[in-house]
Order: structure tokens, then sequence, then C-alpha cells
């Protein structure tokens, strides 16, 4: 009988933007993507991807957007194996229903999750729940995630949605990299950072703070027992974050020539 892989790390990756109008090489990407899920397949307990996999994902009843039959196909496969695909959802991907619980087996979080990780303790999500610096971001989250907002916009034909969508993320994106938006602010300047500190001053158990969002990579002590972490993107870091229980890293995965 064959040996079973022994699986004792934990994974968490972010903000791959998939079908973005801004990547030069698109399934590059995603290929890239898979070829790293392949080389962790063996040893990863579990896989965190924490928000904006794709840079829009809306489901209708009988509709999902096409491509990323890669990305999709190998986390189906990982989660055959055993693995645990658990996906948060972004400003991006918002519109996950039940599509890929039933035909991936990924379980999906629609909002921060708090808990315990071989043994520490982990406060994870994409980074936007926990922004209030913005009245204008603020609403525009809650329009998104209203369900009879959801109702009447899938009323409206693909034809029409997916196009817009995917213009105003490229715009969007476009506008935000013109302004250095993903570069470092500094401690004072990042929300994250601030959020984190001010949660410890009620709940000093969390040893890590992990988010996406930002598109930076940063590893941050906050106090003597607890670390932030941001994982930076698979837009130009193709960065990621490794648990094993002991040790909590961050790598960029490097494709071999």
């Amino acid at each position: 009988m064959s040996e079973q892989p022994v699986r004792n790390k934990i994974y968490f990756a972010s903000d791959a933007h998939l079908g973005a109008r801004f990547h030069k090489d698109p399934l590059a990407v995603e290929k890239r993507l898979v070829r790293w899920m392949d080389q962790i397949k063996a040893d990863a307990k579990a896989i965190y991807f924490l928000g904006d996999m794709f840079d829009y994902w809306y489901e209708y009843k009988y509709v999902v957007p096409k491509g990323y039959v890669r990305f999709l196909g190998k986390m189906a496969e990982l989660a055959d194996a055993g693995v645990e695909i658990h996906i948060f959802i972004g400003n991006h991907d918002i519109w996950m229903f039940d599509y890929l619980p039933s035909e991936v087996g990924a379980i999906i979080h629609r909002d921060v999750w708090v808990g315990d990780l071989l043994g520490k303790r982990f406060f994870l999500g994409h980074g936007d729940e926990v922004d209030f610096r913005s009245k204008s971001f603020r609403f525009m989250r809650l329009f998104f995630r209203n369900k009879l907002c959801q109702r009447l916009y899938a009323g409206i034909h693909p034809r029409w949605t997916f196009g817009f969508a995917l213009g105003w993320s490229h715009s969007s994106r476009k506008s935000g990299l013109e302004k250095d938006d993903h570069q470092y602010r500094g401690e004072a300047g990042e929300y994250l950072i601030e959020f984190a500190k001010n949660y410890l001053k009620e709940d000093p158990s969390v040893n890590y703070f992990i988010f996406g969002h930002r598109h930076i990579m940063l590893d941050l002590m906050l106090s003597r027992t607890s670390r932030i972490l941001i994982a930076g993107d698979w837009m130009q870091y193709f960065s990621y974050i490794v648990w094993d229980g002991d040790n909590l890293w961050m790598e960029q995965f490097e494709v071999e020539e």
C-alpha cells in the first residue's frame, strides 16, 4: 500500500484577480497559480484564499462566469484528495452562492473568521470587511451584499453585467495604481494595522492577523505574541503564507524556466 501524504501545513493566498483585463496574460497567471497548487498539494492540510481570487464573479441560477477551468478543476482535485479549500469573498467577487461549494467542495466565508489553526489563534479576512474609513465604500459594500439588490441585478442579462463589471474593475485598478494605492503607507497609515491593534485591546488572544486586499507584502510584530501579515497578491508578487504549527512565514512562487 502506498503511504498517505502527511498534510501538516496551511497555506494562505489572496488577490489573483483572475480574468482581469489588467493582466497582460490572464491565462499565464492562472497557470502559475495552478502550478503552485500542484507544488503544495502533497503537504497542504488546508488552503485559505483570502478574497478577490476572481476579478469578477457572479452566479446566476443557471449561469456562472466562463473560464477559470484550470483553477476550478485544481481546487476540486485538491478538495477530493482531502485538502480543505476555503474561499473568502472579496470586494470583487462578492457574489458567490452555492456553485463553488457544490461543484468544487469549497467552504465559502462571507465575513472575517476567528479561530484556532494548529494550536494558534488566527484572525482571517479579505480586509475590506474592517475598512471603515470611507462612507462611500461602506455604502457600496452594503449595496452589493443586499439580497434585494442582488436579485434585481440577476434580472439583467449577463452580456451587460459582465462587460460592465470587468470594465469598471479595470478602470478602478488603473486609477489605484496611478495613485500608488498599493504602496506601503507606514505603520500609522495602514488601516489594517490600526484595526488589529485596536482589536487586540479587546481580545489579546489572537496570535496572527492575516489579510489580503491591500496588494502589499507585510509581516509586522504587533506585540510579543501577535503579528499581522498582508498576503501580497498574484498580480505582481505571486506571494503566499505558510503555517506549519510552529512557524509562519511568507514566500513568493518562482516559476522554473
